[in-house]
């Protein structure tokens, strides 16, 4: 008993001792006992051609997002987000670099501004650093799960050098293009439909050639050597399958699933693409619970075709399209659950977003399929139009980030890079200019203001508009220089183009800019004159300062969206099979469980 009691004493003098300790160094060093929890867990979900206005928590009373409004009522709003593109491939290029995509060479001066096939040679640069190899060099298991759309091979079928793998993530699964109608059966062509159209009517013309001159020759009407006949028709059968190997086999070359390097489904089957993406998202939470990991999600959902499951089908009040965004908000939900389920909430910075705004000219009939973007101008493919560029963002971190708050400064999808290497600990690059901001202060409360003040929005390689905000006195100017012409006139889109050009006839070049201020006007509805604004002159000399200085941080880079880089080359072409019979379905044969990442 003696001997227990004198432990006991002694155990009691050396805490007392350490409890000492702390509190002399706690109160040296006060800033220590305040220090920031660990590095979290980050889940970043990303939705495709989501309009601003059709999510409930920004303004929509019809469609039902009940999940992603309960996401944003426990964290803050973000409601002057805005994306560096108007267009997937080189808004995603921006969003995983932090980095203009002008700068990565992810971006074209002619039409198609995105990637169109799985066999080109484009796609984000091996010399780009995303911030999922930040990440991974800090400890992060990395994971993306559903749409890459940044290319795939460089020089053969197989060498991935586009692939996510090779840019920072751990665990691949999902599509490295981007669904198409054409990715659904009996769905009407959606890549370069006027460009097939066009072709089919050479294709019409050269056969009824042939069929004249066999005519002519057989009845005795003229006479024409049969070598002559059989080289047109040679000539003619060439240039169809030339052009039909490009588009005739969309669904099966370029609408495909993988999991890492291995084709597992040629072509996707959409009728449980989705479900397929949600447990995979479920399963790496459970398997990584541990942490820390990036998760980033890039949501099918609700690009066209919109393909929804039966248990959605009809539900909505805005016919597929609405289906599509209520079935995604119930993956989103199953997505949190999940976290939930495993202990995560509080540990796991979650970040909501879309990558550029609705899509307007989508359209089946008179039926719209595309977003709604509010009381925001234009949409998906137009350059500075808000529409197309201003995206809903929620960000929850309990008990950092004050829930049910709202953020009404101008913040840029870039701004993802610093922010989530900030929080893991990352040094941001320092080889390379870096647009975005952290924005984990502003997040916190701890400032009032953005970084940003200047933002440059492009169309393709072409600068349509700039936004110079001012801090301290309130408003945000945005100057436009060069606007899309919508089709028909009166309209507010180019619904007799498919998408809105960035150059040639289909723009006007504004001399004076046109200039609104979105404090006053977010709708861009009445532009300002000299008489109408005193400091007309003045902003317009301030914003024209501007994109000089940032025009000289651009440096010349290789062009991936070149032609040359956008063409099909059939050596690069991933096929699960023997090249051209690309068809495989190892879904349900493929097991992972003990895939780590």
């Amino acid at each position: 008993m003696d001997w227990g009691l004198g432990m006991h004493n002694k155990w009691k003098i050396r805490l007392s001792r350490c409890s000492l300790a702390i509190l002399l160094v706690s109160s040296v060093f006060p800033q220590m006992c305040d220090a920031a929890p660990s590095r979290p867990n980050i889940l970043l979900i990303m939705a495709d051609d989501l309009g601003y206005g059709d999510l409930g928590c920004f303004g929509n009373d019809t469609l039902r997002t009940p999940n992603i409004d309960q996401l944003a009522r426990e964290g803050v709003k973000l409601t002057q987000q805005i994306a560096a593109a108007s267009l997937c491939t080189p808004s995603r290029a921006a969003f995983l670099t932090g980095r203009y995509p002008i700068r990565s060479g992810m971006v074209s001066r002619h039409e198609p501004r995105v990637i169109m096939r799985t066999g080109a040679s484009g796609g984000l640069p091996t010399n780009e650093t995303t911030f999922a190899k930040l990440l991974q060099q800090q400890g992060y298991t990395t994971g993306l799960l559903g749409k890459w759309h940044q290319g795939m091979n460089c020089e053969s079928h197989n060498d991935h050098c586009h692939h996510p793998l090779n840019h920072g993530f751990d665990y691949f699964y999902g599509t490295p293009f981007t669904l198409v109608n054409e990715c659904q059966a009996n769905k009407d062509p959606e890549m370069n439909v006027q460009l097939q159209a066009m072709y089919w009517f050479y294709t019409q013309v050269a056969a009824l050639l042939v069929f004249t001159l066999v005519l002519g020759r057989t009845t005795g009407l003229f006479y024409v050597k049969w070598k002559i006949i059989a080289f047109t028709a040679s000539c003619g059968f060439l240039f169809f399958i030339s052009w039909f190997a490009n588009y005739g086999f969309v669904r099966y070359w370029n609408c495909i699933m993988m999991r890492d390097h291995i084709i597992t489904q040629q072509p996707i089957k959409l009728e449980n693409a989705a479900s397929r993406i949600l447990k995979e998202s479920i399963s790496f939470i459970k398997r990584n619970k541990k942490g820390p990991f990036l998760l980033f999600v890039s949501l099918l959902h609700v690009h066209t075709p919109c393909f929804t499951t039966k248990m959605f089908h009809g539900k909505s009040r805005h016919g597929l399209y609405g289906d599509n965004v209520e079935e995604m908000d119930w993956m989103v939900g199953k997505i949190l659950a999940a976290v939930d389920k495993e202990g995560l909430r509080n540990n796991t910075f979650t970040y909501f977003t879309s990558d550029h705004g609705g899509f307007l000219e989508a359209r089946q009939g008179i039926t719209q399929l595309g977003g709604w973007n509010g009381i925001y101008k234009g949409g998906k493919g137009m350059g500075g139009w808000e529409g197309g560029i201003r995206v809903p963002g929620i960000v929850r971190w309990p008990g950092i980030v004050p829930a049910g708050s709202v953020i009404d400064e101008p913040i840029s999808l870039m701004d993802i890079f610093p922010t989530v290497a900030h929080l893991a600990g990352a040094s941001i690059p320092q080889d390379r200019v870096i647009d975005g901001r952290s924005q984990v202060a502003l997040l916190q409360g701890e400032v009032q203001h953005s970084e940003h003040e200047f933002m440059f929005h492009y169309c393709g390689s072409h600068l349509h508009a700039v936004r110079w905000y001012q801090k301290e006195s309130g408003p945000v100017w945005k100057v436009h220089y060069i606007t899309p012409i919508f089709n028909p006139k009166g309209a507010g889109a180019c619904y007799g183009k498919g998408i809105c050009p960035c150059s040639g006839e289909g723009v006007i070049h504004h001399d004076p800019p046109l200039l609104f201020d979105l404090s006053k006007d977010p709708s861009e509805s009445v532009p300002l004159s000299p008489d109408m604004e005193p400091l007309f002159h003045t902003v317009l000399k301030h914003t024209d300062r501007a994109v000089e200085e940032h025009r000289k941080t651009i440096t010349p880079v290789p062009q991936q969206l070149s032609p040359d880089n956008l063409m099909w080359k059939p050596w690069l072409q991933p096929c699960c099979g023997t090249f051209p019979f690309c068809w495989c379905d190892n879904e349900e044969s493929d097991t992972h469980s003990n895939k780590v990442g």
